[in-house]
């Protein structure tokens, strides 16, 4: 099949079609350098909310009934490693890869509106796992919280910091080992 047009991940408008085409890699989905540049300018702005010490939830501060508690420009990293592992509590069989594939888009198109103070290099390892077919191993029950989708989310993004599983050329390996 010929792959049709490009999307453009950030800008373009996404439906449930093109959604699945982009899980399905019918379709190339790319991230122009304007995108880049509201992506850069995002993360700026958290990145001076570090430097300055101001508390914002959730950057430097606790979550919850934590949320008056400060955390150090030191400890903001960890934070965010320490939320991950928090969350990863799923368990059962995986959800089929093509979902995971489908998680994957929807973060990558979230993400790249600009809005979360997201920094390039975690966003291109994203697009580099969808890419290259190395897709987060999601367990298919568990959460945290009310929203429901922070158990799954936190196994999508284990792979990130080395931890988790992903499904690469036909088998389940460690995340450190990409």
């Amino acid at each position: 099949m010929e792959k049709e047009s490009v999307f453009y991940y950030g800008e373009d408008r996404l439906t449930a079609g093109l959604a699945l085409s982009l899980a399905r890699c019918e379709r190339k989905g790319e991230i122009r350098d304007e995108t880049w540049k509201r992506i850069q300018e995002s993360h700026e702005v958290v990145q001076q909310i570090v430097d300055k010490g101001e508390p914002v939830y959730g950057i430097n501060t606790g979550f919850g009934p934590l949320c008056t508690t400060s955390i150090s420009r030191e400890e903001t990293r960890i934070l965010q490693k320490n939320i991950l592992q928090s969350h990863s509590v799923g368990v059962g069989d995986p959800v089929d890869p093509e979902i995971a594939r489908l998680m994957l888009v929807l973060k990558i198109h979230s993400l790249a509106k600009g809005y979360s103070g997201i920094s390039e290099p975690t966003l291109k390892r994203l697009l580099w796992h969808l890419e290259n077919e190395a897709i987060p191993v999601v367990p298919s029950k568990g959460s945290v919280g009310a929203s429901g989708d922070l158990a799954p989310l936190a196994h999508l993004f284990l792979p990130l910091l080395g931890l988790g599983k992903v499904q690469y050329k036909g088998e389940a390996i460690s995340g450190e080992k990409l």
